[in-house]
């Protein structure tokens, strides 16, 4: 399971699987992950979806990812 730590540092993932939630997800797309340790304790992953709020997912639907400085200012200014 992915562990995220409560910080100012933005995170980010890589959707793998939008098997149901096809309105919702778009497989390779990169989506902002909400630290969440409840959802975390539950194989949960929260991120922001298509709609532009954030719910939790399935771990195994992503794949956690740094990306550098540059990229992540513009992934946060398209929200």
């Amino acid at each position: 399971m992915m562990k995220i730590e409560s910080s100012q540092v933005n995170y980010f993932a890589v959707c793998l699987n939008n098997k149901d939630y096809e309105a919702s997800l778009e497989i390779g797309k990169i989506y902002r992950i909400i630290p969440d340790e409840i959802a975390e304790s539950n194989g949960l992953i929260r991120v922001i979806d298509e709609s532009g709020e954030d719910y939790a997912f399935a771990t195994h639907r992503f794949y956690p990812i740094e990306v550098p400085k540059p990229v992540e200012d513009v992934l946060l200014s398209m929200r």
